[in-house]
């Protein structure tokens, strides 16, 4: 009796361990890929899960947002202009089962298709195109990786462009750029304001032509603005049209 005691210890203690190591415990994001006798048999999770040791096999697979960091790529623009351009990657894994069997490494293998779409995609574009439309060349670079890892049961959610990296010598040239189009909008501005000024003097040249009073009333009121400087010595010319007419007034008193 006492040898049959402790020859079933140590089956009890086997198989106590068999169930505590069979015994999984997945988080809410997380899901297992099980494997028996290593063909694919289903996606466990979340919650308690039940692994046979030495029969199954169990991968845990994260469901929640990757944020992956793309390196500083070289790209030459279509006008032949190089560059050094980063991104960031947002995906997540939806299907668990296509992410483990479809693709050895999904995270390296998602990283290395983002830095080949994102040189190929910009490389297509002109300098100014890739600082001026980054909302689309986003959309667009999201769009050719989703549908790659499709297949890897993975969604790529968002591509974020973070730094378009210019060398000095670029960047000289576009303030010089920048610089040339300020002075040729100025002087577009400044001759604009030009041809409306003489414009309005054309307007009140021919309103004051028509009337001749207006005209001197006109000279008097500039002389008036002109004497408020008391610093200054101001030279009063007489129109000759105002002269005939007073000589004229003072040849009729001297008839009568």
């Amino acid at each position: 009796m006492i040898d049959l005691q402790f020859g079933l210890a140590p089956l009890f203690m086997l198989l106590v361990f068999l169930v505590v190591a069979s015994i999984k415990i997945l988080r809410e994001y997380e899901r297992g890929v099980i494997f028996l006798l290593g063909r694919f048999w289903k996606v466990k999770g979340p919650g308690l899960v039940i692994v046979i040791p030495g029969i199954q096999q169990m991968v845990k697979v994260d469901l929640r947002v990757v944020t992956m960091d793309v390196p500083s790529q070289d790209v030459i623009s279509r006008d032949n202009v190089s560059v050094k351009v980063n991104a960031i990657v947002f995906f997540r894994v939806v299907d668990p089962e296509k992410a483990i069997i479809q693709v050895e490494n999904f995270l390296m293998a998602t990283s290395q298709l983002a830095q080949t779409t994102l040189r190929a995609v910009l490389g297509k574009h002109e300098l100014d195109e890739m600082l001026a439309e980054r909302e689309r060349l986003n959309l667009d670079v999201q769009q050719i990786l989703d549908a790659q890892t499709d297949s890897w049961g993975i969604k790529v959610a968002n591509v974020e462009i973070k730094h378009i990296d210019l060398n000095e010598s670029m960047v000289r040239a576009i303030a010089r750029q920048a610089e040339a189009e300020r002075e040729r909008r100025a002087k577009v501005i400044h001759a604009e304001g030009e041809k409306q000024a003489a414009q309005s003097l054309l307007e009140a040249a021919q309103m004051l032509s028509r009337e001749p009073a207006a005209m001197q009333l006109r000279y008097l009121q500039t002389l008036t603005q002109v004497a408020g400087d008391k610093s200054s010595t101001l030279v009063f010319p007489v129109p000759v049209d105002l002269l005939g007419k007073l000589m004229r007034q003072d040849g009729g008193h001297a008839r009568e």
